[in-house]
């Protein structure tokens, strides 16, 4: 046919052969378009099947939110939400299937309609202008591509639905379809444009199902979603139990991992412990007591099987003592002084005061807590050794070395003054005392003994801190403007027995 020149006669039978093909291809067989028909009632048979087996799916998520709110409201939600979107599109392909069957009837005593004659295109001046879409082919395919965007919404950004939608994606794609000869056509014009009204009727009618088959699965996976969530590792977490909260360096840490979730659908019938239940967990809440290790402990009670199985539970925590103040020391100031009582804190980083024991020579217990005396005796230094009980009854020891200082020599005082001025008459009455200056202990001083000395006359011995009579003498053979100087005051500290304190500065008294 196609090789050679041919004669007038070959060209004209060639013509009418390929006129014979072209109607063969435009006039589709009997069966054919019964055979779509039956594929069409098939679909709208499963439709119906699929559509009921959906409303019993929604009704029993429906009863699950009731029943486990935590576990089935959202999953609920959603269902809901996608039954709306499906209704609402097969609705819409529903008025489109009314389009397309145009003039034709069903059988009143079959019910079908009559497929055989539906070998013609109802459509392709609505849906199609020119290369592209009419109006309402255009609003067609929106549709569709809004359904997509509508499922996709409600199923957000989990990656659980990953697979899902890039299924929904691809059985609903509106993109341009590549056809036989290679060549991109739009969607509606390699599904619909030019073919009979029963293909169309048909293609329509598998949308309707690949919608209700899709719900399906958004039903099933809502469902099954749910009940993997509840199972998920995902939703356990590893919780660190130690034997105690509070370890001190060296000490074996001692405890265990274990995996728990925490659930507010699981509540026990009855709770003995610290705290109260509140989304399936016990929140414990109570006021932290002496220094050293605390118990806590308990039962959870739940119902199983019509009986009660209690669950107890056990551990423990440390208290320390907590932050007043920070320690600071000078290093070259660790300084006890001889004569007094210095008052010491003495205590070990979280152990009580009765598991702390303190000694060294002068030291004795106060009546507070972790206080302590020092009164040092001979020597230049103390050392005070502390000894401290842990709470898993291994023992520690520490110690410090302090330097024993005595008191600073005073100053000499005449009438509670350094250097005082007036008559005679007022020194001979005066007692003479003695000062500590800038000495940050209260201390008592008595005063035994001095020496007086009148300009002029000889130095007059005095025991104790009055003036006696040869002192008296010798003051009143001063004269105005004479300054008298006591010295060589010999001082004692109240309660320190015979120990004497440095020498003592000497005072002055102004004769006016």
């Amino acid at each position: 046919m196609a090789g050679g020149k041919l004669t007038p006669r070959q060209k004209m039978i060639n013509l009418m052969y390929l006129v014979f093909i072209a109607m063969l291809a435009l006039n589709m067989s009997k069966e054919v378009l019964t055979a779509f028909g039956n594929f069409n009632d098939k679909f709208d048979e499963s439709n119906s099947l699929t559509g009921k087996s959906n409303e019993k799916l929604l009704s029993a998520l429906n009863t699950k939110a009731n029943d486990e709110p935590a576990k089935y409201a959202e999953p609920a939600r959603m269902a809901k939400e996608v039954a709306k979107i499906s209704k609402e599109f097969v609705d819409f392909l529903e008025t489109v299937k009314t389009e397309v069957k145009g003039d034709f009837k069903e059988d009143p005593e079959t019910g079908k309609l009559p497929f055989e004659a539906m070998d013609k295109s109802t459509i392709d001046e609505k849906w199609f202008a020119g290369d592209g879409y009419s109006a309402r082919g255009t609003e067609i395919v929106s549709k569709i591509d809004k359904y997509v965007a509508d499922i996709k919404k409600v199923l957000g950004n989990d990656v659980s639905y990953k697979s899902f939608i890039e299924q929904i994606e691809k059985k609903f794609s509106t993109a341009d379809i590549v056809n036989r000869e290679k060549v991109k056509v739009k969607f509606l014009d390699y599904k619909c444009k030019g073919f009979p009204a029963v293909s169309t009727l048909t293609f329509l009618t598998a949308m309707q199902n690949d919608v209700k088959n899709t719900e399906a699965g958004a039903f099933n996976l809502f469902l099954g979603n749910s009940l993997e969530e509840a199972a998920s590792m995902r939703n356990f977490q590893a919780m660190v139990v130690l034997d105690k909260n509070v370890y001190f360096q060296g000490e074996q840490v001692k405890g265990k991992v274990v995996l728990g979730k925490y659930d507010a659908n699981t509540v026990p019938t009855s709770f003995r412990g610290p705290g109260k239940i509140e989304n399936g967990q016990a929140v414990i809440s109570e006021t932290a007591g002496s220094i050293g290790e605390h118990p806590l402990k308990g039962i959870f009670t739940f119902k199983e099987k019509g009986a009660d199985v209690p669950i107890p539970f056990e551990g423990q925590y440390v208290v320390v003592p907590r932050p007043k103040s920070a320690t600071i020391s000078a290093d070259k100031m660790n300084v006890v002084y001889r004569g007094v009582v210095n008052p010491m804190t003495i205590s070990f980083a979280g152990v009580s005061d009765k598991d702390v024991t303190a000694s060294a020579p002068g030291l004795t217990k106060g009546s507070a807590v972790g206080k302590y005396n020092m009164s040092p005796g001979a020597g230049r230094e103390v050392t005070i050794n502390v000894n401290a009980k842990l709470p898993d009854g291994k023992s520690v020891s520490d110690k410090k070395v302090f330097r024993i200082k005595g008191i600073p020599g005073p100053s000499g005082t005449v009438r509670g003054e350094y250097a005082a001025k007036g008559p005679k008459s007022s020194l001979e009455i005066s007692s003479v005392g003695a000062k500590l200056e800038d000495f940050d202990f209260e201390v008592g001083l008595n005063v035994t003994g001095f020496t007086i000395k009148v300009p002029g006359q000889p130095t007059v011995v005095v025991s104790g801190n009055k003036m006696d009579g040869r002192a008296k003498a010798a003051i009143n053979k001063a004269s105005r403007g004479d300054v008298i100087i006591i010295s060589n005051i010999q001082t004692k500290l109240v309660g320190a027995g015979n120990y004497m304190l440095p020498k003592t500065a000497p005072c002055t008294f102004e004769v006016q």
